[in-house]
């Protein structure tokens, strides 16, 4: 039985998206029990070059909650006007994802699925996709990566996580 988009795309985030609110809660427990600035965790990049902590927190919003308010306008503009400045703005910020995530409606998703989405950035329409390939080719890498990243900087600060804590809680049978 073939795959509908909603089933490829909105299951998978809301279980990567309860994993990274236990990193969140497992990120504050570790600095309350070491004594360490949360700053340090906020500011914490893998190189000069990348963002730090909170601007992952906001672009997993922005590739999976902010995306469904997005398509039907043919047009996808990141948003990265507000980052969230401690745990628990994170923590809002993905209850906020979970909350939209729930409300896509599968069959007006699957609907769309043919419909051109343009990625503009800084005004310019850059590229152009079906949204479905929108959301499984370019969304859905971006959600991940952004999720990942969030998990190898709380790693790399000393947070004490496993790859269970990432995968949220997995759906399985029965």
């Amino acid at each position: 039985m073939p795959l509908t988009l909603h089933q490829a795309f909105v299951p998978g985030c809301q279980q990567i998206l309860g994993g990274m609110v236990n990193l969140i809660d497992k990120a504050e427990t570790h600095v309350a029990e070491t004594g360490m600035e949360a700053s340090e965790l906020y500011e914490a990049r893998l190189a000069e070059t990348m963002w730090n902590l909170p601007w992952h927190v906001r672009a997993v919003w922005v590739h999976s909650a902010y995306t469904f308010d997005q398509i039907p306008t043919g047009e996808f503009t990141p948003d990265f006007t507000t980052l969230p400045e401690d745990f628990a703005a994170m923590r809002a910020m993905l209850a906020e994802a979970q909350e939209r995530l729930d409300r896509v409606d599968a069959d007006e998703l699957e609907s769309l699925a043919d419909a051109t989405v343009g990625f503009v950035l800084g005004g310019k329409r850059l590229m152009e996709f079906t949204a479905q390939n929108f959301l499984l080719s370019f969304n859905q890498p971006n959600f991940y990566f952004h999720a990942t990243t969030f998990y190898d900087l709380l790693r790399m600060k000393g947070v004490a996580l496993g790859k269970r804590d990432f995968m949220g809680t997995p759906r399985m049978r029965g």
